[in-house]
């Protein structure tokens, strides 16, 4: 069973409230619209945090008060919790992506990703994720990393591609900037310690140390650098 939304009873309140509208009159549009029956002392318990509706009640309370299911929720953290904020139906979500809705209930239930990456472009442009989130959201964080570490110390050129083909919305030559960046970074920093006059043990391990922080972070780096393109 899935834990309840995120829901932000203050905005509830508010929107309430700047319509005009009691607890009775919200309890009655759920029903009269949308079908879901609720008691006005319901509504009222939401909008105290002393209980929180469920996801088909949070989809009834936004038609109810005339806003966006995300008006409702606070800070989205997993995909059902994205896909509610964006307003669209689990099984809407499964079909458009291309994938069985048992299938799609799966990777909600798990927050395990098992489609494909173009299944999971689709999932990003219906839902509105961003691309760092969706990384988080369809696993695929792991693998940005290990290409960021060898792009950053290795070849990036080699690189571009495969990170476009993981964030599809990123320009490519963006991507080539950023990851040319981090390739330069990571070299100034592994070499910053060595010169033809200090080659000692210490001055040596002191830049390889700065060469592993640096690649510790890469991923953090990585979109630090992109945000400011």
């Amino acid at each position: 069973m899935h834990a309840r939304p995120p829901f932000d009873a203050t905005a509830a309140r508010r929107l309430r409230e700047a319509l005009g509208m009691t607890p009775a009159h919200v309890a009655y549009g759920m029903f009269a619209a949308y079908g879901v029956r609720v008691s006005p002392a319901t509504v009222a318990a939401w909008e105290q945090h002393e209980e929180a509706p469920t996801e088909d009640e949070i989809a009834a309370l936004a038609g109810a008060l005339w806003c966006a299911p995300s008006d409702l929720l606070g800070t989205p953290r997993t995909l059902r919790e994205h896909r509610m904020a964006a307003g669209v139906p689990l099984p809407d979500v499964a079909i458009k992506v291309g994938i069985p809705v048992a299938q799609y209930e799966e990777v909600e239930r798990t927050g395990k990703w098992t489609g494909n990456d173009r299944q999971a472009a689709v999932l990003a442009d219906l839902l509105r994720l961003p691309a760092r989130t969706h990384l988080e959201l369809t696993g695929r964080d792991a693998r940005l990393r290990e290409m960021l570490r060898s792009a950053a110390s290795v070849r990036w050129q080699a690189y571009v591609r495969p990170v476009c083909k993981l964030l599809p919305t990123a320009p490519q030559e963006n991507v080539e900037r950023v990851l040319e960046r981090l390739n330069d970074e990571f070299h100034k920093r592994s070499f910053a310690s060595l010169s033809w006059i200090d080659t000692s043990s210490e001055a040596a391990n002191g830049s390889v140390d700065a060469g592993h922080r640096y690649l510790a972070d890469v991923v953090e780096h990585f979109w630090e650098l992109l945000e400011q393109l």
